[in-house]
């Protein structure tokens, strides 16, 4: 059913603004040309109202959901290319079209650590598509191959790198076409009007990391930092020099120690200690200056080195707290007000399947910092809410096996990604954090899109936005799904 003018109105329904409060308002759209409206000018200007009135019956009519990372779903590895491009963007594809049904209107594909030569070819697939009927593909994120060894995770080891030469490293890897600035990567893209995105998860501490993370950023790349051992002061100079995001928090990286919290320890960054961070072109990166990474890194030096759980792994105690330069200054006086940061804290994501993460420190970081979180799944291909639990083929003559939402390589202990849905890890993080449905849905909406810097888009409800929409019953359970202002889903 369509609207004759175009034009249709939800009402009766709760709204997700982007403090995290639902508001009863009605909600106008322009389904020709798949954007929200702003009733009051819309009426103005055409002196008509929507001939389409949708009674939502005290539903919440929320931004569609958005995925930034996401390995694969519905039997479809993002990872996997077998030099068919025809099966890999119908791979894409058939993702895209099923994935609605779990409120995601939005998603980037993400490949891990993969043989050199195929990176070119993978992340020039993966351009931004958006199909009928389908959910947005947003562009890639790239997690790999510039990690860390020790945190490696279900990586394959063999294919792990430094970036010996910064930048000019990652472009021999990812393909130069394929790091080039936003403006000209975009270039083609349904006249300029595409919403494109681009993420990297390295490891700060590898060899020429650091001296990419700046160039990258220019490009309007978002860095993030992931499968690392790196120490308290190369993860803050990281975030001083514009990595913006934590791949999957508390997951392949060092867990909080009071002496050196290291990545997790960026939630709650003291304006004290990040206004010690040098310039990072002046910022040495080797072993000595950093005890704990020193010691991090000889304590798996040998080769012998074996996957665990990226939840579950342990490192040796980090060293005595660091000595700070005393800095005498001016004292803030005023209740309430915090002293300035040179810099902005980095988004982070967070599994909440209740495997990767335990709830306290779901809501331990969520208490820190709840403007920077952001739900992730970190699917696999098995993502799919009606597959059976079981062993299930996966790669490179690897299994996995599955266990309600536990998914781990068959043999191992190794989590490797999930298989849980967007829209229950919205209902479990309300759960788990206490904090209401709205809070909740804006980490799967608002927070994503601006740590993409695409709020304007997606993610949000603002006039002139795309109407990428999701009605979830009060429970958090999806009823029916709507991109471009075409209803793709329904329960039925």
């Amino acid at each position: 059913m369509t609207s004759s003018n175009g034009l249709i109105c939800f009402t009766n329904c709760l709204l997700p603004l982007e403090d995290g409060s639902l508001v009863e308002k009605d909600l106008w759209i322009d389904e020709r040309r798949g954007v929200i409206l702003d009733s009051q000018k819309t009426f103005f200007l055409r002196k008509e109202r929507p001939d389409r009135i949708i009674d939502l019956g005290g539903n919440i009519l929320s931004p569609g959901l958005m995925d930034i990372q996401i390995n694969g779903a519905y039997g479809f590895d993002f990872s996997v290319y077998e030099g068919d491009e025809e099966a890999y963007r119908n791979g894409l594809k058939h993702v895209a079209e099923k994935i609605v049904e779990t409120g995601v209107t939005s998603l980037v594909p993400t490949i891990i650590t993969q043989e050199q030569s195929l990176y070119p070819t993978l992340l020039n697939l993966l351009r931004p598509l958006s199909a009928p009927n389908s959910a947005n593909l947003l562009g890639w994120h790239a997690e790999g191959p510039f990690i860390q060894l020790a945190k490696r995770g279900a990586h394959a080891p063999q294919f792990l790198l430094k970036a010996s030469e910064g930048f000019q490293s990652f472009e021999k890897v990812y393909g130069a076409e394929n790091l080039a600035h936003k403006e000209d990567w975009l270039i083609g893209e349904n006249d300029g009007e595409s919403v494109g995105v681009r993420i990297i998860t390295a490891a700060p501490e590898i060899e020429g990391v650091p001296k990419a993370v700046d160039e990258a950023v220019k490009r309007g790349i978002v860095f993030s930092i992931g499968h690392s051992i790196a120490s308290t002061d190369i993860a803050t100079t990281a975030v001083a020099n514009g990595a913006r995001l934590i791949t999957h928090l508390f997951n392949a990286m060092p867990q909080l120690h009071h002496r050196d919290p290291s990545i997790i320890g960026l939630l709650g960054a003291s304006p004290h200690f990040a206004a010690t961070i040098k310039s990072p072109t002046k910022t040495s990166f080797n072993l000595s200056r950093s005890p704990s990474l020193a010691k991090r890194v000889k304590s798996h030096e040998g080769g012998n080195v074996q996957a665990t759980s990226e939840a579950f792994d342990d490192l040796l105690t980090p060293p005595e707290t660091p000595i700070l330069a005393a800095v005498d200054s001016e004292l803030g006086l005023k209740k309430g007000e915090t002293a300035a940061m040179p810099f902005e804290r980095p988004f982070y994501e967070l599994i909440v399947d209740g495997i990767h993460s335990h709830p306290n420190s779901v809501r331990l970081a969520y208490s820190a910092y709840p403007d920077g979180c952001i739900l992730i799944t970190d699917a696999m291909k098995i993502l799919d809410p009606n597959l059976h639990d079981g062993v299930h083929e996966w790669r490179d003559g690897k299994r996995f096996v599955k266990e309600g939402d536990k998914l781990y390589l068959e043999g191992t202990d190794t989590l490797a990604g999930s298989v849980v849905t967007l829209d229950k890890c919205v209902r479990n993080f309300s759960k788990f954090t206490g904090c209401s449905l709205g809070e909740a849905i804006k980490c799967a909406t608002f927070n994503p899109a601006k740590c993409l810097g695409i709020e304007n888009k997606k993610g949000t409800l603002r006039a002139g936005a795309d109407a990428d929409l999701v009605v979830l019953n009060r429970k958090g359970y999806v009823q029916s799904t709507w991109v471009k202002g075409r209803e793709v889903w329904t329960r039925k």
